[in-house]
Formats: C-alpha cells, structure tokens, sequence
C-alpha cells in the first residue's frame, strides 16, 4: 500500500514577512505624501485677504525664491522702521557688508539651517527631523542690495500701516540669545520662535507673514510655489 499525504504545516519566511510590511510601510508613505500635496494645492488656492489690493504708492518689500525656500527682503529704514538695530553691522562676519540697504529674512528649522550650508549637504536624516517637528528654529538673516524683481524675486507694495503689521509678525518670530554665523560674511542667524514642522514650514511662515500684513495669499504655503503663486511677475 501507498503512504498517505504529508501533511505540511505552511509557515511564514520572515524575509517575505519583512519585505511585505516594508512594502506596506512604503505604500502608505506614498499615501501620506500624496495627500500632502493634494492638501497644499487645495489650500494654497484658497485666498486670505481675499478683497486685498495693492496700494499705488507705499512701502516696497519683496519675495524671494530659491526653488525650494521663500524670505522677505526689506529695506534697513522705511516708514518709521529701522532694522539696523535689530540686525546690527557687528553681527556680521564682514561688518562691511551692512553697507547694503536691504535685508532678507527667512524662518526655518535649526538644524536644517545649520546643518546644510549647500544643497549637497541635505541628508534625509535631517529632512525628516524638521518634518517630524522641532521647537528649535532661527531666524536667517542676509544684508543685500535692493533686488531686481524677476522670475524668483516678486515686489509687494504695502501701505504704511500694513508695512508695520508685517514687521511687527517678523520681530515676533525672533527669540532671545545672540547671533549665529551665517553661511556668507554677509549674513547671520539668530534664535527663533515657534515650531516647525512640515504643516508650519519655512514657506508657510513667510505666507503667514504676508497673510498678518493683509496681502492676499493662500491659507496653507508650505511650498515655495504655494506662496509665489499669488505674487504678480512685474
């Protein structure tokens, strides 16, 4: 006579086991990553300050962009507003360079900030640091000449009181302690307030910024082009 059927107990290779769950890890970071996008465009459409017009005649600041992250250049002295004592010459590693008659000023994640000088030197490590949230933030603050509006450099027209709002928000995003050495001899840090995370990121903070002084600009910007969208070319 035959044997009978083998009777196999089916078990579970853990290599498979861990590819399947890391497969699964991966397709809902895809969904995440999806939805956050989605959710940017959406919003980012959406106007504060919808009924806002440009003033003919004001005070003239300007929005720039480097593909990635947005800030806020000024000039040192309009409507009563004085940022030479905010960001003084000392503070500089060439003192010379607060010649210059603007400043451009940006918010962000320390460690981001200090960590990556040049774009080579973005880790993912540190991307998902600032993502995942950190109370540690800086204000980044560059002196330059007037801009030349273009493709990356929008110009925004505010009325004097509008002017004050917006400076009064950027003053309210410094903290205490003194200045960190910038990447250049013509800029400097220094410690910020708030947290950032990847729903209060660099570029949100500048649209905040716009959306206090009254400017029209959409109610979610986490992305660069989220906040250039709502900025006239020329």
């Amino acid at each position: 006579m035959g044997a009978g059927p083998v009777t196999r107990t089916s078990t579970t290779h853990p290599v498979g086991a861990i590819v399947r769950a890391a497969g699964r890890v991966a397709a809902a970071m895809l969904a995440l990553g999806g939805a956050y996008v989605l959710a940017a465009l959406l919003l980012s459409a959406i106007p504060r300050n919808a009924g806002w017009v440009a003033p003919a005649a004001g005070v003239m600041i300007w929005v720039e962009d480097n593909g990635v992250h947005t800030g806020i250049v000024m000039p040192k002295r309009a409507a009563g507003v004085d940022w030479t004592g905010d960001f003084p010459a000392r503070d500089l590693p060439d003192p010379r360079y607060a010649a210059h008659d603007h400043v451009a000023v940006g918010w962000g994640e320390r460690h981001f900030y200090l960590g990556t000088p040049t774009w080579s030197d973005v880790r993912l490590a540190t991307v998902l640091r600032a993502a995942l949230g950190s109370p540690d933030t800086l204000l980044h603050v560059e002196h330059v000449p007037r801009p030349t509006t273009g493709e990356h450099v929008r110009a925004v027209t505010l009325q004097p009181q509008e002017y004050h709002r917006l400076v009064a928000t950027i003053r309210a995003s410094r903290g205490m302690g003194a200045a960190i050495p910038g990447y250049a001899r013509y800029d400097a840090f220094y410690p910020g307030t708030g947290r950032y995370d990847a729903l209060h990121t660099c570029n949100a903070w500048t649209g905040d910024t716009l959306a206090d002084s009254g400017v029209r600009i959409g109610w979610w910007t986490p992305f660069s082009g989220s906040v250039m969208r709502w900025l006239p070319r020329g």
